[in-house]
């Protein structure tokens, strides 16, 4: 279970200091919980300080019950913390296999690789050994990051926008993954987004506009609130 206690982060700019984050209090204790609102909201810079890849300027952040605050991404992804970029990273000179194989701790058989690729809709042959590099689309790298998720299989698993990018791909099958994901480590996933079709799926919403929480409750007290607010109209025109 992770939990936050009035996090804040700010920066400076040209204007003076900014509240990115304004005293954010929450607790993701569902199976799946959607983090939504308007762009520039917060929603990708909480789930960096949910991973570890930028540290709060102030307030707490526990996992199980451990005070993680201060500790590093690489500490929290060994605690069982996983995090998807909105664009995935590309690694030149390691192969998709190898990253699967980083991901899972160990080497990986290629027939277990395979089952990774295909459960998000790439056929394993045409991927396994090829580079995370330039030569592939965006999409491709997207559906390659979830994978690595997939064979992680860790308690808490952080997606950012998973959606983008992957248009071919349905959402049916999207969804599925993170139901398959949930059956097999009995985690949490946490995951920003602006799509209707996930909010629908979420056991929990929590909406973030200006760096504060909005509403935060069950799918079936927030959505409809969210989708009538003049807040909330813009984000529909996306969906």
């Amino acid at each position: 279970m992770l939990t936050l206690e009035h996090v804040t982060y700010k920066v400076n700019d040209e204007q003076g200091e900014k509240k990115i984050l304004d005293d954010v209090s929450l607790t993701v204790s569902e199976r799946f919980v959607a983090i939504t609102g308007p762009n520039g909201g917060g929603k990708s810079t909480l789930a960096k300080v949910i991973a570890g890849i930028i540290q709060p300027t102030s307030g707490k952040i526990y996992f199980d019950g451990e005070d993680i605050t201060e500790l590093s991404v690489t500490d929290r992804a060994k605690r069982g913390i996983s995090y998807a970029f909105q664009q995935p990273v590309r690694f030149k000179g390691l192969t998709v296999r190898d990253l699967i194989s980083i991901a899972a701790g160990r080497k990986t058989k290629i027939s277990e690789a395979c089952a990774y690729l295909s459960e998000v809709g790439l056929c394993a042959r045409d991927y396994i050994d090829r580079e995370v590099n330039s030569s592939l689309s965006g999409g491709e790298l997207k559906r390659i990051e979830i994978a690595t998720i997939l064979a992680r299989g860790t308690k808490l698993s952080v997606f950012d926008e998973p959606e983008a990018g992957i248009d071919l791909w349905s959402f049916g099958n999207l969804i599925n993954v993170f139901k398959k994901m949930h059956e097999k480590t009995q985690g949490n996933i946490l995951i920003i987004s602006h799509q209707e079709r996930i909010l629908n799926i979420a056991d929990e919403i929590i909406v973030l506009s200006g760096g504060k929480l909005e509403k935060i409750g069950k799918r079936e007290e927030v959505l409809p609130h969210i989708l009538g607010t003049e807040a909330c109209r813009v984000l529909t025109d996306k969906l």
